[in-house]
């Protein structure tokens, strides 16, 4: 197994974790020989990173015994303690956003260069990062929108005093009519015509705004249905713009799971509404104040559509819910889901959905889910982002770091 120096953590000048090959047998895995370096110094940007070190020659690996399931080639990239909460694959570079910045790597030359508040970001926190022609868009938890042109590598922020609702940015998305939305935990923003710096462009609908027809402010996710309807996760519901108009669904009228259903199967106690004063006044509002325990079916951190048009929504202990256009349909571990804690919903570009959560990697097919965990070959089992490479590689984040399967999954 070789061991080739991936990333820096939060500082540019802190220590890396290993990047670690190994082979998958499960169960059990195969030990990777784990060997650590000192991190180089790196550049400035624009960012073309330092070589890396040559790595040590992997041993062979031992051969599997008889009538044992193929195992998965996968590589091990280590961030240290945090998660890695947005990936996104352009071309034969990765983007890694996590707590530590924004990771740009070269993929075929493994070769890296990170992005922090000391070279372009107003905060280190990420949750979304995407290739937007030739500007990479980068959502940050109190810096804003930072935005930068990946020849250059020169970066430009948009924030409060630009029309930003909030400075914590969950999620940006680029509908088909050129508008552009950014979710936020003060309510959405669109920017009519994707025209950022006209600031008559800028639009921000909140509860207030929109009389109640945005269920919360606090917005998690975006997702376009077919006929350019815009589809919005937040910590009271689903809602649903089009034509100018708000439809918003609850647990009231079919999202998520009754807490009866699945409080046997609910197995984080760790419950935002016991943590602060914002998470246990959104479960009094909802009839949730004598649940102790992390539930709260309202609470959507995840948003997909598929090719049929119909709407997945990922749950704080919910499940995860789908409608048809007419009604909700909430699946579970009872149905095969590993647990009812859903941090991403991701489809493939074959149209699989995949899910992530607390406890492993699901993919459903349209008939049944089947699961991949750290014994399969993921680094860790909170999976909050996942891309798909054009050469059949898949890559996922999790708490500590993210996995490459190379022969995809």
């Amino acid at each position: 197994m070789r061991n080739v120096l991936l990333v820096a953590g939060i500082a540019l000048a802190a220590a890396a974790g290993a990047y670690e090959l190994g082979r998958q047998q499960a169960p059990p895995p195969v030990p990777a020989a784990a060997q650590t370096q000192a991190a180089p110094a790196l550049p400035a940007p624009p960012p073309v990173p330092p070589a890396q070190a040559a790595a040590p020659a992997a041993p062979s690996t031992p051969p599997l015994p008889a009538q044992h399931p193929a195992p998965r080639d996968f590589d091990h990239f280590r961030v240290g303690n945090r998660n890695v909460k947005a990936l996104a694959v352009d071309g034969g570079t990765l983007w890694v956003g996590s707590s530590g910045g924004v990771i740009r790597y070269d993929i075929a030359n493994d070769k890296f260069v990170v992005y922090d508040n000391k070279n372009g970001l107003l905060s280190n926190g990420i949750f979304h990062v995407h290739r937007h022609g030739d500007e990479l868009w980068v959502g940050t938890y109190g810096g804003g929108l930072s935005v930068m042109n990946v020849t250059t590598g020169v970066w430009r922020g948009y924030n409060v005093p630009e029309g930003m609702g909030d400075a914590f940015v969950y999620d940006v998305m680029r509908a088909r009519s050129g508008d552009i939305w950014i979710a936020t935990w003060s309510g959405v923003n669109r920017i009519k015509g994707g025209r950022m710096d006209d600031i008559d462009a800028w639009e921000l609908h909140t509860v207030a705004s929109t009389g109640g027809g945005l269920p919360n402010d606090w917005v998690y996710g975006l997702a376009e249905g077919a006929n350019g309807e815009v589809w919005l996760a937040t910590e009271g519901g689903v809602a649903r713009f089009v034509g100018g108009a708000w439809e918003n669904w609850t647990h009231a009228k079919g999202l998520g799971a009754p807490y009866d259903a699945v409080k046997a199967q609910i197995d984080l106690t760790n419950d935002p509404g016991n943590q602060s004063r914002h998470h246990a006044q959104q479960k009094k509002e909802q009839g949730l104040e004598n649940v102790s325990v992390a539930y709260n079916p309202n609470y959507v951190i995840s948003i997909a559509v598929d090719a049929a048009g119909g709407v997945w929504a990922g749950t704080w202990g919910g499940g995860l819910s789908y409608f048809d256009g007419t009604a909700w349909r909430t699946y579970t571990v009872s149905d095969g889901l590993p647990s009812n804690h859903i941090f991403m919903l991701k489809r493939a570009p074959d149209g699989v959905l995949w899910i992530g959560t607390n406890r492993g990697l699901s993919r459903y097919d349209g008939k049944a889910f089947s699961t991949i965990t750290e014994k399969d070959g993921l680094l860790g089992n909170s999976v909050f982002s996942m891309a798909f490479a054009g050469n059949g590689e898949v890559w996922v984040g999790s708490f500590g770091g993210l996995t490459r399967f190379r022969k995809g999954l």
